[in-house]
């Protein structure tokens, strides 16, 4: 299946594009793994675009100990970029209170 999967990777219409990277994508969740060539065929597209979800897909599906190199380093940027939005998130959660409860008592 996976030579498919690349082959409709390399065609022209966006569209078959995608379906091709979904289905790298649901090769990870259903296998645990994907092939070599699946590997370096989400690499070669990167992160954003048609690629973000399924590459995305194998670093959540995926053993980190199965991953090739650039993938783990892919997991744990995405797992560190991740913590520090929540982080942030948070921070501005706890300042938008703040700031509302100083509001309330002024008024």
């Amino acid at each position: 299946m996976s030579p498919r999967i690349v082959r409709a990777m390399r065609l022209r219409d966006a569209e078959q594009r995608g379906f091709a990277f979904t289905a790298a994508g649901h090769a990870a969740r259903l296998n645990g793994e994907l092939t070599p060539e699946l590997y370096a065929a989400l690499r070669a597209e990167g992160p954003g675009g048609v690629a973000e979800h399924p590459i995305r897909d194998t670093l959540t599906f995926v053993p980190f100990r199965k991953l090739p190199p650039w993938f783990q380093w892919r997991w744990v940027f995405v797992g560190v970029r991740d913590r520090l939005d929540a982080w942030s998130l948070r921070c501005l959660s706890v300042v938008e209170n703040a700031w509302q409860a100083v509001r309330r008592r002024g008024s």
